[in-house]
Parts: structure tokens; sequence; C-alpha cells
């Protein structure tokens, strides 16, 4: 078992404090969309520049950071390892791609996959632009609030499992992003476990009551199939819609 290092501080409920800090400053790398400078990384993570370099020198030889020769630092070859055991371990590229694929030739709006993120936030995993000519701005490995959005709400409500008193389809208009709207539905794995959120998110105009009720129901069907690919059991019983307005 590796030791704890000396200067190590335990925080209550929060672990180790310097494992806190290495993956804060990992998130803030998978969160950039260009390498960082040290300089980048102490604003993005509040960190003194001094406790960073000696984070980092650890990242460094575990190879999940690397600095480079322009002293500028990115995410390395674990990254990719995790990523890829993640990936494998739940299938789910093999479960979800197949159906943002066939929501798309539905002609709906933009399908995005979204997994919980910490506890107050998610990720958006995997995400197909619809062919519309005006778009919602989300792109996969975006993070975004958990409290906010169909998505975020979707993912909260069965954060615990399947649960028959939850809607299966949450709408929100304008509610993350004033000009945005969106819907989305759970889907789940083995034992009722939550894997994340399929969602459909464009230009609030775009969301008429009928768009939303024929959407609806193709999104329920993918949720549907993604969770019997993925191993899942598909909740018998729709709830009421849950809808949300900014």
């Amino acid at each position: 078992m590796p030791k704890i290092p000396a200067d190590a501080t335990f925080v209550p409920g929060d672990g180790v404090a310097a494992v806190d800090r290495a993956l804060a400053i990992a998130s803030a790398l998978a969160q950039s969309s260009t390498t960082l400078t040290l300089a980048d990384l102490a604003r993005l993570t509040g960190m003194y520049k001094s406790t960073l370099l000696r984070l980092l020198a650890s990242l460094q030889r575990s190879g999940l950071v690397v600095h480079r020769s322009d002293r500028r630092y990115a995410l390395g070859p674990l990254a990719f390892l995790f990523g890829r055991a993640f990936d494998q371990t739940y299938g789910l590229r093999d479960g979800v791609y197949p159906v943002l694929e066939w929501l798309v030739t539905q002609h709906t709006e933009s399908p995005s996959f979204h997994v919980l993120h910490g506890k107050t936030t998610r990720l958006c995993l995997f995400r197909i632009d619809s062919p519309h000519a005006t778009l919602d701005r989300v792109r996969e490995g975006d993070v975004l609030p958990l409290d906010k959005g169909a998505g975020g709400r979707a993912l909260a409500a069965f954060a615990q499992g399947a649960s028959a008193k939850a809607p299966l389809v949450f709408t929100s208009h304008g509610e993350r992003d004033p000009l945005c709207a969106a819907i989305a539905s759970p889907v789940f794995g083995p034992s009722g476990l939550l894997l994340g959120a399929l969602s459909l998110s464009g230009p609030l105009e775009r969301f008429s009551e009928h768009a939303v009720q024929r959407m609806s129901m193709l999104l329920l069907t993918a949720a549907e199939t993604a969770t019997r690919s993925l191993g899942g059991r598909w909740p018998g019983a729709l709830a009421p819609m849950d809808r949300r307005r900014a």
C-alpha cells in the first residue's frame, strides 16, 4: 500500500487534502481546451504556485500530467488509460452512441449524454450536433451544473437508482441558458444503477409544446433502448413530466 505523504492534511468527510488538490489540477487540465501554464493553473485552482509545483511533480511521475517543452502542462497517457478503462467497464459508447445517431436521423435537436461529475456538476460525455443551422453551446467534455437544466435534474432525481415516483422526462426552458431549452431522460444499468442521462437541447424558439411532445416520445424510446443494451431494466410506469421554466 502506498504511503500517505507526511505533509498531507486530513479533512473530515473530504479525504486527504493533497489528493483533492491533485484531482483539482487534473480536472482543470481536463476541462481546458488547450494546454495550461503554471499561472493558468494557479488562477483556475486558487492554489499557490509552490503547492502546484509539488503536486505536479507527483502527477508527472504517475503519467497523469506531462510538462511539455514549451513549459505548459497537459494531461498525460494515464488519463487515456483511465478513459478507456471507464468506457470498457460500462460499455457506454457502444450502448449510447447508436441512439444518439438515431435521434439525429429523427430530426430532433442535438442529443447529448451526461454523467454525474462530483456533487454539484455533470459532465457531457457524448454529443452529436443536429444538422440545424443554429445550435446550443454544449460540447463533449463540458462540465455543467447539476441543479440547472433538464439533464442535470434528470441525473439528480435518479442519483440513488431507478425510482417509480420520479418522472422519466425532464424539460427546461431558459433555465441554464436564457436562449436555450432541453429535455432529458435517465439511462440505467444493471440493478437500477444510474449510468447517465440522454438529453436533446437547442435554441429556445424550437421547443414548442408540440415539438417537446414529439421529441419526448423519441427520447424515451432512445433512453429505453440504451438502458436495455447496457444491461438495465427500463421502469414500467411513466410519472408526470417535470417541466421547468426560468
